[in-house]
Protein backbone atom coordinates (compact mmCIF):
# COMPACT_ATOMS: atom_id res chain seq x y z
CA UNK A 1 0.00 0.00 0.00
CA UNK A 2 1.20 3.48 -0.78
CA UNK A 3 2.71 5.38 2.12
CA UNK A 4 0.68 8.39 0.96
CA UNK A 5 -2.67 6.58 1.13
CA UNK A 6 -5.05 8.01 3.67
CA UNK A 7 -5.78 6.20 6.91
CA UNK A 8 -9.21 4.59 7.19
CA UNK A 9 -11.34 4.50 10.33
CA UNK A 10 -14.08 2.13 11.38
CA UNK A 11 -16.20 1.53 14.44
CA UNK A 12 -17.44 -1.67 16.03
CA UNK A 13 -21.20 -2.24 16.01
CA UNK A 14 -22.13 -4.92 18.57
CA UNK A 15 -24.55 -7.60 17.39
CA UNK A 16 -26.50 -7.13 20.61
CA UNK A 17 -30.23 -7.84 20.31
CA UNK A 18 -31.30 -7.12 23.88
CA UNK A 19 -33.59 -4.33 25.10
CA UNK A 20 -32.39 -0.91 24.03
CA UNK A 21 -29.86 -2.21 21.51
CA UNK A 22 -29.90 -0.36 18.19
CA UNK A 23 -27.05 -1.57 15.94
CA UNK A 24 -28.61 -0.08 12.81
CA UNK A 25 -28.98 3.32 14.45
CA UNK A 26 -25.38 3.18 15.65
CA UNK A 27 -24.20 2.40 12.11
CA UNK A 28 -26.26 5.26 10.73
CA UNK A 29 -24.70 7.60 13.28
CA UNK A 30 -21.24 6.37 12.23
CA UNK A 31 -22.06 7.09 8.59
CA UNK A 32 -23.29 10.61 9.38
CA UNK A 33 -20.11 11.27 11.36
CA UNK A 34 -17.88 10.24 8.47
CA UNK A 35 -16.48 6.86 9.54
CA UNK A 36 -15.32 4.69 6.66
CA UNK A 37 -16.69 1.34 7.83
CA UNK A 38 -18.52 -0.47 10.59
CA UNK A 39 -17.57 -3.96 11.70
CA UNK A 40 -19.18 -6.69 13.77
CA UNK A 41 -17.74 -9.75 15.51
CA UNK A 42 -19.05 -13.26 14.87
CA UNK A 43 -20.41 -15.11 17.92
CA UNK A 44 -23.53 -17.02 16.85
CA UNK A 45 -24.17 -18.71 20.20
CA UNK A 46 -24.12 -17.78 23.87
CA UNK A 47 -26.50 -16.60 26.59
CA UNK A 48 -26.56 -12.92 25.59
CA UNK A 49 -29.18 -11.99 22.96
CA UNK A 50 -27.48 -11.28 19.64
CA UNK A 51 -28.11 -11.11 15.91
CA UNK A 52 -26.40 -13.31 13.34
CA UNK A 53 -23.52 -11.22 12.03
CA UNK A 54 -24.08 -11.31 8.27
CA UNK A 55 -27.84 -10.84 8.58
CA UNK A 56 -27.30 -7.75 10.72
CA UNK A 57 -24.66 -6.34 8.36
CA UNK A 58 -27.07 -6.82 5.45
CA UNK A 59 -29.73 -4.88 7.31
CA UNK A 60 -27.20 -2.14 8.09
CA UNK A 61 -26.14 -1.95 4.45
CA UNK A 62 -29.79 -1.61 3.41
CA UNK A 63 -30.29 1.31 5.82
CA UNK A 64 -27.11 3.22 4.88
CA UNK A 65 -25.73 4.57 1.62
CA UNK A 66 -21.98 5.13 1.88
CA UNK A 67 -20.34 3.39 4.81
CA UNK A 68 -18.75 -0.02 4.27
CA UNK A 69 -19.71 -3.06 6.35
CA UNK A 70 -17.16 -5.61 7.53
CA UNK A 71 -17.31 -8.94 9.34
CA UNK A 72 -14.66 -8.91 12.07
CA UNK A 73 -14.24 -11.82 11.66
CA UNK A 74 -16.38 -14.75 10.44
CA UNK A 75 -15.09 -17.98 11.98
CA UNK A 76 -14.51 -20.44 9.14
CA UNK A 77 -15.63 -23.57 11.07
CA UNK A 78 -19.16 -22.15 11.43
CA UNK A 79 -19.98 -22.07 7.69
CA UNK A 80 -19.09 -23.88 4.46
CA UNK A 81 -16.71 -21.70 2.39
CA UNK A 82 -18.76 -21.97 -0.83
CA UNK A 83 -21.79 -20.54 0.96
CA UNK A 84 -19.61 -17.79 2.44
CA UNK A 85 -18.57 -16.96 -1.13
CA UNK A 86 -22.25 -16.74 -2.12
CA UNK A 87 -23.08 -14.67 0.95
CA UNK A 88 -20.24 -12.23 0.30
CA UNK A 89 -21.12 -11.87 -3.37
CA UNK A 90 -24.76 -11.23 -2.55
CA UNK A 91 -24.01 -8.63 0.12
CA UNK A 92 -21.37 -7.02 -2.08
CA UNK A 93 -23.76 -6.66 -5.01
CA UNK A 94 -26.77 -5.57 -2.95
CA UNK A 95 -24.72 -2.96 -1.06
CA UNK A 96 -23.07 -1.49 -4.13
CA UNK A 97 -19.63 -2.93 -3.33
CA UNK A 98 -19.54 -1.99 0.35
CA UNK A 99 -18.84 -5.40 1.93
CA UNK A 100 -15.48 -6.41 3.44
CA UNK A 101 -15.16 -10.12 4.22
CA UNK A 102 -13.26 -10.61 7.46
CA UNK A 103 -12.35 -14.22 8.21
CA UNK A 104 -10.74 -16.07 11.10
CA UNK A 105 -9.71 -19.63 11.86
CA UNK A 106 -12.09 -19.92 14.84
CA UNK A 107 -10.45 -19.45 18.21
CA UNK A 108 -13.25 -20.72 20.51
CA UNK A 109 -13.43 -24.51 20.63
CA UNK A 110 -16.52 -24.21 22.84
CA UNK A 111 -18.40 -22.18 20.24
CA UNK A 112 -17.37 -24.49 17.42
CA UNK A 113 -18.57 -27.51 19.38
CA UNK A 114 -21.81 -25.75 20.35
CA UNK A 115 -22.86 -25.34 16.70
CA UNK A 116 -21.87 -28.90 15.82
CA UNK A 117 -18.48 -28.15 14.33
CA UNK A 118 -15.52 -30.53 14.45
CA UNK A 119 -12.79 -30.58 17.06
CA UNK A 120 -9.75 -29.12 15.35
CA UNK A 121 -6.11 -28.67 16.31
CA UNK A 122 -4.58 -25.21 15.83
CA UNK A 123 -2.78 -26.46 12.70
CA UNK A 124 -6.03 -27.86 11.30
CA UNK A 125 -7.79 -24.54 11.90
CA UNK A 126 -5.12 -22.65 9.98
CA UNK A 127 -5.14 -25.19 7.18
CA UNK A 128 -8.92 -24.89 7.01
CA UNK A 129 -8.69 -21.10 6.84
CA UNK A 130 -6.33 -21.29 3.85
CA UNK A 131 -8.54 -23.84 2.08
CA UNK A 132 -11.62 -21.70 2.71
CA UNK A 133 -10.05 -18.59 1.18
CA UNK A 134 -8.96 -20.56 -1.89
CA UNK A 135 -12.49 -21.94 -2.36
CA UNK A 136 -14.06 -18.51 -1.90
CA UNK A 137 -11.75 -16.93 -4.47
CA UNK A 138 -12.26 -19.89 -6.80
CA UNK A 139 -16.03 -19.51 -6.58
CA UNK A 140 -15.69 -15.80 -7.36
CA UNK A 141 -13.47 -16.23 -10.42
CA UNK A 142 -13.79 -19.70 -12.02
CA UNK A 143 -16.46 -21.90 -13.54
CA UNK A 144 -16.61 -25.54 -12.45
CA UNK A 145 -14.18 -24.89 -9.60
CA UNK A 146 -12.84 -28.03 -7.98
CA UNK A 147 -10.56 -28.19 -4.96
CA UNK A 148 -9.80 -31.19 -2.78
CA UNK A 149 -8.93 -30.44 0.84
CA UNK A 150 -8.48 -31.80 4.33
CA UNK A 151 -11.05 -29.51 5.96
CA UNK A 152 -12.93 -27.95 3.02
CA UNK A 153 -13.40 -28.91 -0.61
CA UNK A 154 -15.38 -27.99 -3.69
CA UNK A 155 -16.48 -30.09 -6.66
CA UNK A 156 -17.52 -28.60 -10.03
CA UNK A 157 -18.65 -25.46 -8.23
CA UNK A 158 -20.69 -23.07 -10.36
CA UNK A 159 -21.77 -19.83 -8.77
CA UNK A 160 -23.43 -16.88 -10.48
CA UNK A 161 -23.46 -13.96 -10.37
CA UNK A 162 -19.87 -13.19 -9.54
CA UNK A 163 -18.73 -10.09 -7.66
CA UNK A 164 -18.96 -6.92 -9.73
CA UNK A 165 -15.75 -5.70 -8.08
CA UNK A 166 -13.11 -7.29 -5.84
CA UNK A 167 -14.29 -8.07 -2.31
CA UNK A 168 -11.46 -7.47 0.18
CA UNK A 169 -10.62 -10.36 2.51
CA UNK A 170 -9.21 -9.30 5.88
CA UNK A 171 -7.86 -11.85 8.35
CA UNK A 172 -7.61 -11.60 12.12
CA UNK A 173 -4.43 -13.63 12.67
CA UNK A 174 -1.60 -13.83 15.21
CA UNK A 175 0.45 -17.05 15.01
CA UNK A 176 3.27 -17.68 12.50
CA UNK A 177 1.29 -20.10 10.29
CA UNK A 178 -1.77 -17.85 10.24
CA UNK A 179 0.31 -14.78 9.45
CA UNK A 180 1.86 -16.65 6.52
CA UNK A 181 -1.64 -17.43 5.21
CA UNK A 182 -2.43 -13.71 5.49
CA UNK A 183 0.60 -12.86 3.38
CA UNK A 184 -0.18 -15.47 0.73
CA UNK A 185 -3.93 -15.02 0.40
CA UNK A 186 -5.43 -11.95 2.12
CA UNK A 187 -5.97 -8.29 1.29
CA UNK A 188 -5.83 -7.06 4.87
CA UNK A 189 -4.70 -7.93 8.38
CA UNK A 190 -6.88 -6.90 11.33
CA UNK A 191 -5.35 -7.95 14.66
CA UNK A 192 -6.60 -6.67 18.01
CA UNK A 193 -4.55 -4.60 20.42
CA UNK A 194 -3.98 -6.31 23.76
CA UNK A 195 -3.74 -9.92 22.54
CA UNK A 196 0.00 -9.57 22.01
CA UNK A 197 2.55 -7.02 23.27
CA UNK A 198 2.51 -4.09 20.88
CA UNK A 199 6.24 -4.52 20.26
CA UNK A 200 5.52 -7.86 18.51
CA UNK A 201 3.51 -6.23 15.72
CA UNK A 202 6.65 -5.43 13.72
CA UNK A 203 7.74 -9.08 13.69
CA UNK A 204 4.21 -10.25 12.92
CA UNK A 205 3.88 -7.87 10.00
CA UNK A 206 7.26 -8.98 8.70
CA UNK A 207 6.02 -12.59 8.60
CA UNK A 208 3.13 -11.41 6.42
CA UNK A 209 5.46 -9.53 4.09
CA UNK A 210 7.88 -12.43 3.70
CA UNK A 211 5.04 -14.82 2.88
CA UNK A 212 3.61 -12.36 0.35
CA UNK A 213 6.95 -11.89 -1.37
CA UNK A 214 7.48 -15.66 -1.54
CA UNK A 215 4.43 -16.04 -3.81
CA UNK A 216 5.09 -12.92 -5.86
CA UNK A 217 2.68 -10.59 -4.11
CA UNK A 218 3.32 -6.95 -3.17
CA UNK A 219 3.32 -6.64 0.65
CA UNK A 220 2.28 -3.01 0.45
CA UNK A 221 -1.00 -4.18 -1.13
CA UNK A 222 -2.01 -5.81 2.17
CA UNK A 223 -3.57 -3.33 4.58
CA UNK A 224 -2.88 -3.42 8.33
CA UNK A 225 -5.96 -2.39 10.32
CA UNK A 226 -5.73 -2.40 14.11
CA UNK A 227 -8.77 -3.25 16.20
CA UNK A 228 -8.59 -1.40 19.53
CA UNK A 229 -10.62 0.27 22.22
CA UNK A 230 -10.85 4.06 22.42
CA UNK A 231 -11.94 6.14 25.40
CA UNK A 232 -11.94 9.94 25.51
CA UNK A 233 -11.14 10.56 29.17
CA UNK A 234 -7.98 12.36 30.37
CA UNK A 235 -8.34 10.71 33.80
CA UNK A 236 -8.72 7.10 32.58
CA UNK A 237 -6.20 4.48 33.67
CA UNK A 238 -4.00 3.25 30.77
CA UNK A 239 -4.91 -0.21 29.46
CA UNK A 240 -2.95 -2.42 27.01
CA UNK A 241 -5.89 -2.78 24.62
CA UNK A 242 -7.04 0.83 24.81
CA UNK A 243 -6.11 4.24 23.46
CA UNK A 244 -7.25 6.74 26.06
CA UNK A 245 -6.81 10.31 27.23
CA UNK A 246 -7.81 13.63 25.72
CA UNK A 247 -8.62 13.75 22.01
CA UNK A 248 -5.09 15.02 21.32
CA UNK A 249 -3.54 12.24 23.43
CA UNK A 250 -5.59 9.56 21.67
CA UNK A 251 -4.61 10.97 18.27
CA UNK A 252 -0.95 10.93 19.30
CA UNK A 253 -1.19 7.27 20.36
CA UNK A 254 -2.85 6.32 17.08
CA UNK A 255 -0.30 8.25 15.04
CA UNK A 256 2.51 6.39 16.79
CA UNK A 257 0.87 3.04 16.02
CA UNK A 258 0.54 4.05 12.38
CA UNK A 259 4.08 5.40 12.09
CA UNK A 260 5.98 2.84 14.14
CA UNK A 261 4.07 -0.33 13.23
CA UNK A 262 2.69 0.53 9.79
CA UNK A 263 -1.02 0.43 10.49
CA UNK A 264 -3.05 1.96 7.68
CA UNK A 265 -6.41 1.92 9.42
CA UNK A 266 -8.13 1.52 12.77
CA UNK A 267 -11.30 -0.24 13.87
CA UNK A 268 -12.52 1.32 17.10
CA UNK A 269 -14.26 -0.42 19.98
CA UNK A 270 -16.10 2.51 21.55
CA UNK A 271 -17.76 1.39 24.77
CA UNK A 272 -19.41 4.73 25.49
CA UNK A 273 -21.67 5.82 22.59
CA UNK A 274 -21.10 9.41 23.68
CA UNK A 275 -17.49 9.05 22.47
CA UNK A 276 -18.56 8.30 18.89
CA UNK A 277 -18.84 11.98 17.98
CA UNK A 278 -15.66 13.32 19.68
CA UNK A 279 -13.59 10.54 18.11
CA UNK A 280 -14.97 11.48 14.69
CA UNK A 281 -14.81 15.25 15.13
CA UNK A 282 -11.77 15.73 17.39
CA UNK A 283 -9.46 12.72 16.93
CA UNK A 284 -9.75 11.64 13.30
CA UNK A 285 -9.22 15.15 11.84
CA UNK A 286 -5.84 15.26 13.59
CA UNK A 287 -4.80 12.13 11.68
CA UNK A 288 -6.04 13.00 8.22
CA UNK A 289 -4.22 15.44 5.96
CA UNK A 290 -5.99 18.75 5.46
CA UNK A 291 -7.08 19.54 1.91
Amino acid sequence: MSANEELIFGVNVPAAAGPGADPVGLAQDAERLGYDFVSTADHPCGPDPSYETTTMLTWIAARTTRIKVASRVLAVPFRRPALVAKLATSLGLLSGGRFILGLGAGYSDEEIAAVGGPTLSPAEKIGGLAEAIQIIRGAWTQSGYTQPGRQHSALDLEMEPRPAQPIPIWLGTFGPRALAVTGRLADGWIPSLGYRPVEEFTVMRRRIDVAAEAVGRRPEGIRSILNLGVRIDPTATPHPGLATGSAQQVATQLQELATRYGFTGFSFLIRNPADLRPVAEEVIPLLRPRN
